[in-house]
């Protein structure tokens, strides 16, 4: 593991590997036991896409190992100049010890990562978010033990998070359907890897029946905004609510990755039922990205 790009490069073993180290980094920093496996190390975070979740567990998780996180807007950099992706990999890599960026297209990750000499891990693109999928699997090992032979129910907009949720689980042993009106099912890659793995449907009952675990995003991410009215249209009949969670396995958790918009994808009744669970996903952000971190950057 030289990168962390996207779901697809990493091996069932790496997955695990990745969880289980973020297990101990969450029982390290709730019982207060020293873990400043990354000091003296740099990390730089290039925002091209705001956030909260993404930038602060990162900046947080780079304190707690005892490393330092700088903080980027790409608007900021000369890269928004004109400077080539070569140019700033090769320089950036004789600053720091890693790169993260979070940013629209996934090829320039990809660009970032063939000329840096230093891990380069993916905070989101428009196709992909890894680092969001790892701490859903964490958080559903929690709640279920185990994720080989369990069933997770997507429903919603077979986005970035759809993508990665779809071969992270594939490749943990889940079988994962996914629910998604015509005209927003998950990207090609995402479906072919799965293979038989993968239920699509456009009816959300279908896909919560039976579920272990049931999953939905807001129906306008961010740079949407100008389809809002058409995409309220278009998922209307597809919120995670209490009708669904009735289909769903007895002790089914409910994932959402946040922010949630209460009332569209999923009901005030529902999100306050399973906030734990929620909120949980959200904390684990910040224990599989240390783990992550200290794979790529600590000592091998």
């Amino acid at each position: 593991m030289k990168h962390l790009l996207k779901m697809a490069d990493l091996s069932r073993e790496e997955i695990y590997k990745i969880l289980d180290l973020a297990d101990q980094m969450k029982y390290n920093q709730k019982n207060g036991r020293p873990h400043a496996l990354l000091e003296g190390k740099s990390l730089a975070m290039i925002f091209a896409k705001s956030s909260t979740r993404t930038r602060v567990s990162f900046e947080v998780g780079m304190w707690q190992l005892g490393g330092h996180a700088l903080f980027m807007l790409q608007e900021d950099m000369q890269h928004k100049r004109g400077e080539s992706i070569e140019d700033t990999a090769n320089v950036l890599s004789r600053y720091v010890d890693g790169i993260m960026i979070r940013t629209y297209s996934q090829k320039e990750v990809e660009e970032l990562a063939r000329y840096s000499k230093v891990p380069v891990i993916n905070g989101l693109t428009d196709y992909s978010h890894p680092c969001q999928t790892l701490a859903d699997l964490m958080t559903m090992r929690e709640y279920l033990a185990s994720l080989e032979g369990r069933t997770a129910a997507y429903i919603g907009d077979g986005n970035n998070v759809c993508n990665s949720l779809i071969v992270g689980a594939v490749k943990c042993g889940m079988k994962i359907r996914v629910a998604h009106p015509p005209g927003y099912a998950p990207h090609e890659d995402a479906v072919r890897l799965a293979g038989g793995a993968l239920t699509l449907t456009h009816d959300p009952r279908e896909a919560a029946a039976g579920a272990d675990v049931v999953y939905t995003d807001v129906w306008t991410s961010m740079g949407q905004d100008a389809e809002k009215i058409e995409r309220l249209k278009a998922f209307a009949g597809y919120q995670v609510n209490e009708d669904i969670m009735k289909l769903a396995a007895p002790g089914a958790i409910v994932q959402h990755d946040l922010p949630a918009h209460k009332g569209e994808e999923i009901s005030e009744e529902t999100f306050k039922k399973h906030e734990n669970e929620i909120y949980d996903e959200a904390e684990n952000r910040l224990h599989v990205q240390k783990s992550v971190m200290v794979l790529l950057m600590g000592k091998k």
